[in-house]
């Protein structure tokens, strides 16, 4: 590259000062940073440099301080001085390609809800969740026009959101109104899309709507990110005249921003900022031997007892780790929990305590939900009429914890939406023409009342529950279930109470060891980024073991299955996440006892089968035990035995009922059965007193 002169350095001209700043900015080890960068983005045919702007700040104060006061101008500088250094590296790419200079890291992000007059011409940096983004368009920058009288053509260059188009022709000997006509095909165009950013759920004030912000993007910048994303958007406010409803221009103006570079952050530690100092107490924290248990008795510490649901919330916020399969079928690693239990039993503070404890956690309440809110929803602009995509709660929590009380109460419509987010941990969408798949990588913390209120000891697990509200489809999406009931006994009724007045009278003597949350969410937010256990050859034989231990109980086809495939992952994600616990790369023989103890305790309460004496995971798969399913199917042969022996003719209900009382079935059961057979479509009444299969 040939010198340029030393005067550079001192002149005013800002494509000159940018020039010398690309020509001659070394980094630590001494390489020049820029130049390198250049030639990179040649190679590449790319179009955009990233400027660090601390860079800029280190190299040339005052002139990073004119890019933060006068950002058209200086950024256009910055870009045509891109396109000198290209023209000498490669003239024949300069001439064809328009260059950009993209400044990143500014000195300070502004939150959403600070947002100014002040601010308004500067250049800014703005954080938050993308949660819509149109479809990418073409904007017109450059339009030629011909006049259809005598052909003389125009060039007009565009600017803004309105065309603008000569009224008659340039052409004096012809002067024609009217008869100009738009070239397409000879004029000038861009990418153009519009975002809209809103704040981040852990910045919003209590009792706060969330702001939001449009963002237009161009050129290379379109489609860097999609909604659920959390991007960092560097760019120029800029401000637009309302209209009343009539159209008449009003005297306010509300804001947006001009992009000049968007970043998608990485989920984890994007949003949790951990220091060196912060890293030394989260390693020296790991070396503690009772890790594991001062991190269970810092979830909730207000919270009397629930070891164990306190524990699997442990293992929750730290997660499993997923797998991609060579064949591209991923595996999630995340842990799904839903709780059942009593009123009054600390369900949904238990949900916000961990909401706020996950790095990327969000609170909601399924009675207030709908599918759309969870997932993703297509909405149509007013203004435009077009359709965009809104993300929902679960996509926003992506790499995070969505906590959804009241799980029972959510429509049916509404909770069937949750399936392919659970397993497959994506949102698809297909309406209006636009179809996307979006990320949901979170996990689910759930809670739910029983059936008849309070949960009933003498019926088993499916009783207890209602099966339209909460049916086998979604509860066998669950890694683990845990039954909350509030049982009176005289020795921990004392201790809750003690426990609760001590609270209430200001007299709580925090815990030994208990960890403070606002560390806590740093050692989690941590450990979910930096350590990725694998399993070790002891820990896949114990689980190994358990499983065909418990697989061996039903053998013969007779019995229950004890347990399933999709239990064993969910071993595998519990034994996981106990290793990143106590920030170690090897899943250990202990993690998987650990993990197996866990498992045991989920399917003795909810998985054992009162009548056979045997954990029974049809229950939660099936909806029904091995002992129902087969005493349900007798009770149809039965039904097809007497419809045959009549031609086909409607049956009796009374001939059911001492036909089966013959085979050993109770009455009340017989009842029960036909009652839902009807429900499910399976049987009818032609009349009164007679049943006939469909």
């Amino acid at each position: 590259m040939p010198e340029i002169g030393s005067e550079v350095a001192l002149t005013s001209d800002p494509r000159l000062r940018f020039l010398e700043f690309y020509r001659s900015f070394e980094d630590r080890k001494g390489r020049l940073k820029y130049r390198e960068r250049i030639r990179k983005m040649i190679l590449l045919r790319q179009r955009s440099l990233v400027v660090d702007f601390p860079d800029l700040v280190a190299y040339d104060k005052d002139l990073a301080k004119e890019v933060l006061k006068a950002p058209t101008i200086f950024i256009e500088a910055a870009s045509k001085a891109i396109t000198d250094i290209v023209k000498i590296d490669d003239p024949d790419y300069a001439k064809s390609t328009v260059f950009y200079a993209r400044f990143r890291r500014l000195p300070e992000a502004i939150p959403l809800r600070s947002l100014r007059a002040e601010h308004i011409g500067r250049l800014i940096m703005v954080e938050g969740i993308l949660t819509r983004a149109t479809p990418v368009k073409q904007q017109l920058t450059e339009a030629v026009f011909q006049c259809e009288a005598c052909g003389e053509r125009t060039i007009i260059a565009q600017e803004g959101i309105v065309l603008r188009q000569p009224a008659r022709c340039t052409n004096p000997a012809c002067g024609k109104r009217g008869s100009m006509r738009l070239l397409i095909e000879e004029s000038k165009f861009r990418d153009w899309q519009k975002l809209v950013v809103q704040e981040r759920p852990e910045e919003l004030p209590p009792g706060q709507l969330p702001r939001n912000l449009e963002v237009i993007v161009r050129d290379d910048l379109v489609d860097r990110a999609r909604p659920g994303d959390r991007v960092t958007v560097v760019g120029i406010l800029n401000v637009k005249q309302e209209r009343a409803v009539s159209g008449a221009k009003l005297s306010t103006f509300s804001t947006y921003l001009e992009a000049n570079n968007i970043e998608v952050a990485e989920a984890g530690l994007g949003e949790v900022e951990i220091t060196s100092e912060d890293e030394r107490k989260i390693l020296e924290l790991a070396k503690s031997p009772d890790i594991h248990e001062r991190i269970i008795r810092s979830i909730a510490p207000s919270i009397y007892g629930y070891e164990h649901i306190k524990e699997a919330v442990a293992y929750q916020l730290f997660g499993g780790e997923p797998k991609v399969y060579p064949d591209g079928v991923r595996v999630r690693g995340d842990i799904h929990i839903l709780l059942v239990g009593d009123p009054g039993t600390a369900k949904s503070q238990l949900l916000k305590y961990a909401a706020r404890l996950a790095p990327r956690g969000l609170y909601t309440s399924g009675k207030g939900s709908t599918a759309a809110g969870l997932t993703a929803a297509v909405v149509r602009d007013k203004r435009t009429g077009e359709f965009y995509l809104e993300a929902g709660a679960l996509v926003l929590s992506d790499k995070g914890i969505a906590c959804i009380d009241e799980f029972d109460k959510m429509d049916n419509e509404d909770r069937a939406s949750m399936h392919e987010a659970m397993e497959q941990q994506t949102v698809s969408i297909a309406k209006a023409g636009i179809v996307a798949t979006l990320n949901a990588r979170c996990a689910v913390l759930a809670a739910a009342n029983p059936k008849y209120g309070r949960y009933v000891y003498e019926r088993s697990f499916n009783e207890n529950i209602d099966e339209r509200k909460l049916p086998p489809t979604i509860l066998s999406r669950f890694d683990l279930i845990f039954v909350i009931t509030d049982k009176p006994e005289r020795g921990h009724d004392a201790r809750l109470a003690e426990h609760v007045l001590k609270l209430h009278g200001g007299t709580y003597v925090e815990e030994e060891g208990v960890i403070p949350p606002e560390l806590l969410r740093k050692y989690i937010a941590y450990a979910r980024e930096r350590i990725h256990p694998k399993l070790s050859v002891e820990a896949i034989e114990k689980i190994k073991d358990f499983y065909l231990e418990m697989r061996g109980r039903a053998e013969g086809g007779s019995s229950p299955v004890p347990i399933t495939p999709r239990q064993l992952e969910s071993l595998v994600r519990l034994a996981e996440a106990r290793a990143k616990m106590a920030l170690r790369e090897i899943v250990t023989a202990e993690d998987a006892e650990a993990a197996i103890r866990l498992m045991k305790t989920y399917l003795s309460s909810v998985g054992y089968d009162e009548e056979t004496g045997s954990i029974d995971i049809d229950i939660v798969m099936v909806g029904k035990p091995r002992s129902q399913q087969e005493k349900i199917l007798k009770v149809m042969d039965i039904i097809k035995m007497l419809e045959e022996s009549r031609d086909g003719e409607p049956v009796p209900v009374n001939e059911i009922y001492e036909e089966a009382e013959a085979q050993g079935l109770s009455r009340e059961f017989v009842e029960k059965t036909l009652r839902r057979m009807r429900n499910d479509g399976l049987i009818y009444e032609p009349r009164t007193g007679y049943i006939k299969r469909t």
